[in-house]
Formats: structure tokens, C-alpha cells, sequence
């Protein structure tokens, strides 16, 4: 896709904490996050990181750099997109997945150590290139194949 604001979900992943996260079909997303998805740690999740994004495109990148991560999930995230441009999200910045939910970036991920299981040089090697964390506006129901657009947040 070229338009820099749309883009594909390519992968839903859940887990019960840690890193990998398995594919799913589908997952309901609310609040707090997509049910059936768990967090070991107290910086991990949380309404304003109920969902972790993360680009194909900087996976391909570190799996380039040798990185052993071919499979979605593989760094903690709950959806893996592609071609939505990360490099002009910004906190703040609403994204559409599918008709139904709608989310707030709220930051930049922050690389953390349990990375190092899969490569000792991270998280240093995921600066740039680690995704976002974010609070949901509107939950319901995702799956591979929907649209991943950033939209304009509604008008008061």
C-alpha cells in the first residue's frame, strides 16, 4: 500500500504474559486491551497501554539484522500491520482498525529487557523501531485482513 495512512492488519497475537504472543483468528478488543491477553509486569498494559502496534516493515528490518523473528508476536505485540507509516505516528494520533475500534497512541513503545530472549543487543537495537502502546476509544472485534488507518480524531 502506498498511502501513507492506510495500511493492512496483518496479525492479531494474545498471550498469557511475555514474549512470544500466539496468532489468533480474531480477538474482541476493549478497554482494556484484547481479552485473553496477559501481562507479567506492572509496565506492561493498563488503559493507556491497552494495545501494543507494531510495523512488518521494521520486523523485516531487524530480522535483516539477523534478529530471530519471522513469526508474528514474536516481539509482545497485539497487532502487526503493514503499511501503515509508523514514522509519521505521533502520541496522540487516532487509528482506525477495521470499522469498528479506534485507538489513541499514547506512546512510543519502550524496548524492555525480556527482548534480550530473542537477541542480547536489544533493547538497543529496537530504538526507532519499537511501535506503540495504546489506549482504546472504541473496542470490537478485529482480524488479519482489515484495514490499519490513521484517521483524524473527531471534532468537538
Amino acid at each position: 500500500m502506498t498511502d501513507s495512512s492506510a495500511g493492512l492488519l496483518l496479525a492479531v497475537c494474545l498471550g498469557p504474559g511475555g514474549i512470544p504472543k500466539a496468532v489468533v483468528p480474531e480477538a474482541e478488543v476493549t478497554e482494556e486491551g484484547l481479552v485473553g491477553d496477559g501481562h507479567h509486569s506492572l509496565l506492561h498494559g493498563g488503559r493507556d497501554r491497552a494495545v501494543c502496534l507494531f510495523s512488518a516493515e521494521d520486523q523485516a528490518c531487524l530480522a535483516q539484522e539477523g534478529v530471530p523473528c519471522a513469526q508474528p508476536g514474536s516481539f509482545g505485540e497485539n497487532v502487526l500491520t503493514e503499511g501503515l507509516d509508523f514514522r509519521s505516528i505521533r502520541p496522540g494520533d487516532h487509528i482506525a482498525l477495521g470499522a469498528e475500534v479506534r485507538l489513541e497512541v499514547h506512546d512510543v513503545r519502550s524496548p524492555c529487557d525480556t527482548l534480550k530472549s530473542l537477541d542480547p543487543r536489544f533493547p538497543d537495537l529496537l530504538q526507532g523501531r519499537t511501535g506503540f502502546t495504546c489506549r482504546v476509544l472504541s473496542g470490537g472485534r478485529i482480524a488479519a485482513g482489515m484495514t490499519a488507518c490513521k484517521v483524524e480524531p473527531p471534532t468537538s
